[in-house]
């Protein structure tokens, strides 16, 4: 079967009209995709300026707060000795039958090797409870931590027979910071 001219013509332009509608439709989604790219640049530069300020003011924030936490760290001690000697005198309170109503420490001194820590511990109790609680604290048999307690002052204050006393307790802690 042979095609006449007419025949090939029709097929020849429905080939190129099929290839010129794959083509543009090909053209037209990149158009889009770069419209569309093109959009997303011009935004992220409008962004660019405002981020760049963003940055530079978290910057200085963090230089601030930097600032701050170096000043604070020197304010305090570089070990957390104090709160663990602190468990150790509620633990030693408790056994005692005292309450601890007040603790004070000051800034450990010392050397590399070891530490001394001064005290003021207020308790409430019977008298023969809170010098058991002095005692135990001279004695330092219940503490957790290489530690030894100098009890340098205690005052007592007795209101009469049957009523409990109060008493701020003076007392040095030496720490040996082996390894």
């Amino acid at each position: 079967m042979k095609l006449s001219k007419k025949v090939w013509l029709i097929i020849g332009i429905a080939i190129f009209a099929i290839v010129f509608a794959v083509l543009f439709s090909f053209y037209s989604r990149q158009a889009g995709e770069r419209e569309q790219l093109e959009n997303n640049l011009v935004v992220a530069q409008a962004l660019l300026p405002q981020l760049t300020a963003q940055k530079e003011d978290m910057e200085d924030q963090l230089a601030q707060a930097q600032s701050l936490l170096d000043s604070s760290r020197k304010k305090f001690p570089e070990s957390v000795e104090s709160i663990e000697y602190g468990e150790d005198l509620f633990d030693i309170a408790d056994d005692c039958d005292v309450e601890l109503t007040s603790i004070t420490a000051s800034k450990p001194t010392g050397s590399a090797t070891h530490s001394v820590s001064s005290f003021a511990v207020g308790v409430n109790g019977d008298v023969s409870d809170i010098l058991d609680f002095v005692d135990a604290l001279r004695a330092g048999v219940d503490f957790q931590l290489p530690w030894s307690a100098e009890v340098t002052a205690v005052r007592i204050s007795y209101g009469g027979e049957g009523t409990a006393g109060t008493a701020t307790i003076s007392l040095n802690i030496y720490a040996y910071k082996g390894e």
